[in-house]
């Protein structure tokens, strides 16, 4: 089975005067997301992972968005045949992936290939990075591959941080504050909204870039080594 590819457009809304995204998803329902302006210069790259089931190994889906500039540049979503075809219905309620949706799709190793060169220099940001880095730290051992060097920052960890005041810090809450209309579990439209709350949380902060954040919240980015892993932790206020 092809795998339609996600489909990005950006236009300039006339009435409210900003940037926005326009983004369909796999059922083609149409996602508008507001550019929040930033003065970023570093790359960096939201993630979100979809699984199968329970098991943190079972991926069937990544979403990944592109910060470049203090704008959202690029939002991508592949889906992934896990190496076990045993989907949950729970996992099947919150995301609606099926198993004949991936019957055809590449698997992890292919699909993350495919963006090595991306990953190469940026920072990678997820919401719940904890969830998003076990995934793909369990899926690369599943297959017997290193783990590639990165730096990582977990944005709902900033947002607790620097909006202490929200009742829930869940992502479907911030977008929400945010103004942010999105379909919560799809991997792409979560990463796009990761990417531009983060992107509203350098701004809230001074920060020049997302990357900044971390120097100016007393938070220790989270590393992927050869060696293994460190998490993403924020000291105390």
């Amino acid at each position: 089975m092809a795998i339609d590819p996600f489909m990005l457009a950006m236009f300039r809304n006339p009435v409210a005067d900003v940037n926005s995204l326009v983004c369909a998803d796999r059922a083609g329902r149409l996602c508008q997301i507001d550019t929040i302006e930033s003065e970023a210069s570093l790359k960096t790259i939201a993630i979100d992972f979809e699984t199968a089931n329970e098991q943190r190994g079972s991926a069937c889906s990544v979403g990944l968005a592109w910060i470049e500039d203090g704008q959202v540049t690029r939002v991508e979503e592949r889906l992934i045949r896990p190496k076990e075809m045993r989907f949950s219905g729970m996992n099947i309620a919150i995301h609606g992936i099926r198993p004949e949706q991936v019957e055809d799709a590449p698997e992890f190793p292919e699909v993350m290939d495919e963006f090595h060169d991306d990953f190469r220099g940026a920072t990678m940001i997820a919401h719940n990075a904890a969830f998003d880095f076990s995934v793909w730290r369990a899926c690369l051992d599943l297959y017997r591959q290193s783990y590639p060097e990165l730096t990582y920052l977990c944005s709902l960890k900033m947002a607790q941080r620097i909006w202490p005041h929200f009742l829930s810090h869940r992502l479907n809450m911030i977008a929400e504050h945010l103004g942010l209309r999105f379909a919560h579990h799809n991997a792409a439209e979560d990463a796009a909204v990761c990417a531009h709350a983060a992107i509203a949380m350098a701004k809230a902060v001074g920060a020049a870039a997302v990357n900044a954040i971390p120097a100016v919240i007393g938070m220790k980015p989270g590393r992927l080594t050869s060696n293994g892993y460190e998490a993403c932790t924020c000291r105390k206020p």
